[in-house]
């Protein structure tokens, strides 16, 4: 005993002993982590803006190169035109295919302006005085002049901030060496500039090479002077710096024209760096907490866990026996091992045991059927052999030769020597022999209709399905009827399964009710004659399974309609519940 004790003792010292060491092993790994994920997240931050801001450069790099070849294309038109009248049409027409594209202007040296087109816009009397052009803009290195932001004021209107880009051309369609100019509005560098994004709260905006902004994502803030930029930004290298709590990334476009800076806050790093960390902190914590688990389960349950798992075994075998699996696994404990073989060889005699009760009362089931099945109501008979002495009596002779006829395919397919199974071709004759003597008795009382689908005819059938329906149909449905009756027969492919038939029996009778259709199903009433409703219905399913059977739609005064669905087969079905 004293033994047992110091053992369970020892396994609990273990226990602690593997938390402790697991907590501070996690807990250095953490701090380690911490360290190195810290430096790595801002790395990858760095690394981020750049390639963010590179690749914005690079999008106003293409976008000034396809304004500079407008203008090339422009001064190539110009000799070509017939006058200045076709050649302010043809630049009208060119600002209405580039929407960006505010005016085109056409300067002498002097900066006046001898051609001013725009998209539909009336120009100002007093352009010339109102005109905003700058003849100190620097030229570029390959001839073209890029301008600060500035305020239009050629139209009637229009106040539109824009940024001029010009070249020089020889101007002999106007007799003297001229600068083409395009004024542009900010819709492609919004275009560019709006969308990035550098954290949650990170931006970027473009500056000429003077730090004067030419646009900004927060535009009329800033002309409001409602919101400012860091002025110094503007003589920091092209990089990535820290200044004032934030990271200002800065790319200046192939021509040094432009230079974009993108600004993101370190502060969301920092947030993000401690929300990251928390969660390895808590995911570590959540480690040692499932190894101690583990640890308290391989020490001190090493017992506890078999009997448990043998009692939910159990359990599960009182639930249902029929699709029980257990299979008794290796233990150390040799009483242990004995009782979870024992529990396995039981199980699966009860398993053998319930099988074959099973099996005997679906034989016994069948078996009543098939008694059922095999019975022929002598009311229905003796009130045919009546008609047929009544015929002969009154020299209808050629009446009783078709009913005695019928009356004997009706029986030779009833025996069917033995077989429960038959064809549908079959089947159908049966009912059609039986509706043959039922319209003598009835005197014509109804008619009745067999259609079946082309290519049913040999799949197998249960024997006497149809006839019991279309008594049933006669008997409550058609012979309370004052006006002629009609039954309808027909056998065709399931829509929704083309390996099913459906058999439908149709009548215009009285009807029933949704309750009265629900209890056919259900049970036989006390003077059931013949073979039954429900009694065809539990042949089919304990036949074919629960998919197949019968069902009953009904409308008062309207009719019924009862609908058999059978697989499709060739040969009979082994007799498995």
């Amino acid at each position: 005993m004293n033994r047992k004790h110091f053992s369970f003792a020892l396994s609990r010292l273990a226990v602690a002993l593997i938390v402790l060491s697991t907590v501070s092993a996690v807990s250095a790994c953490v701090l380690f982590f911490a360290q190195t994920y810290s430096k790595s997240l801002l790395r990858a931050a760095r690394i981020n803006s750049e390639q963010t801001v590179g690749q914005a450069t690079l999008s106003l790099d293409n976008y000034l190169s396809s304004l500079k070849g407008d203008l090339d294309r422009i001064c190539l038109l110009m000799p070509e035109c017939e006058s200045v009248e076709d050649f302010g049409t043809k630049m009208a027409a060119f600002c209405k295919l580039q929407p960006d594209i505010y005016a085109v202007t056409v300067y002498n040296e002097s900066g006046v302006p001898l051609l001013c087109v725009s998209d539909g816009l009336e120009l100002k009397q007093n352009r010339y005085t109102s005109l905003v052009y700058d003849s100190t803009y620097g030229v570029t290195a390959d001839g073209y002049t890029v301008s600060p932001p500035h305020v239009q004021m050629l139209f009637r209107g229009e106040y539109p901030w824009v940024v001029t880009v010009s070249a020089e051309n020889d101007g002999a369609l106007f007799g003297e060496k001229v600068r083409v100019a395009l004024d542009v509005r900010f819709y492609e560098i919004a275009g560019y500039i709006d969308h990035i994004g550098l954290g949650r709260h990170g931006y970027c905006y473009v500056t000429d090479k003077n730090g004067n902004i030419l646009y900004h994502p927060a535009q009329q803030l800033l002309y409001a002077g409602i919101r400012t930029e860091n002025a110094d930004v503007a003589a920091l290298s092209d990089g990535v710096h820290s200044y004032h709590g934030a990271m200002y990334t800065l790319d200046t476009t192939s021509d040094g024209v432009w230079r974009v800076v993108g600004v993101s806050f370190t502060d969301e790093l920092a947030a993000d760096r401690r929300t990251q960390i928390l969660n390895a902190v808590l995911l570590a914590f959540v480690c040692c907490f499932a190894v101690s688990l583990a640890a308290l389960v391989l020490f001190s349950r090493l017992v506890n866990r078999p009997v448990k798992q043998l009692i939910r075994a159990m359990r599960e075998f009182e639930k249902g026996a029929k699709d029980f699996e257990y299979h008794a696994g290796e233990n150390s404990v040799a009483e242990l091992q004995e009782l979870s073989d024992s529990f396995a060889h039981m199980s699966e005699r009860i398993k053998l045991l319930v099988k074959r009760v099973k099996a005997d009362q679906t034989a016994l089931r069948k078996t009543e059927l098939k008694a059922l099945q095999a019975q022929i109501n002598p009311h229905f008979l003796y009130n045919t052999l009546d008609s047929i002495q009544w015929m002969c009596e009154s020299g209808n002779t050629e009446s009783a030769v078709k009913m005695v006829g019928a009356l004997a395919k009706l029986f030779r397919i009833s025996i069917s020597r033995g077989r429960e199974f038959i064809t549908v071709k079959e089947e159908t004759e049966h009912a059609r022999s039986y509706l043959i003597i039922q319209s003598y008795r009835y005197k014509d009382q109804f008619s009745y209709h067999i259609d079946i689908e082309p290519g049913l005819e040999n799949y197998l059938c249960n024997k006497i399905t149809i006839q019991p329906l279309v008594e049933n149909a006669i008997y409550h449905g058609i012979d309370r009827m004052v006006d002629e009756g009609e039954i309808r027969i027909c056998a065709f492919t399931a829509p929704d399964c083309q390996e099913d038939i459906l058999i439908t029996i149709s009548d215009n009778g009285v009807g029933m009710t949704a309750e009265q259709c629900a209890k056919i199903l259900q049970k036989e009433k006390s003077d059931s004659s013949g073979i039954g409703v429900k009694n065809v219905n539990d042949r089919l399913k304990i036949y074919f399974g629960q998919k197949y059977g019968l069902s009953i739609k009904s409308e008062l005064d309207v009719g019924t309609t009862v609908t058999v669905r059978i697989p499709k087969i060739t040969k009979e079905p082994e007799n498995d519940a």
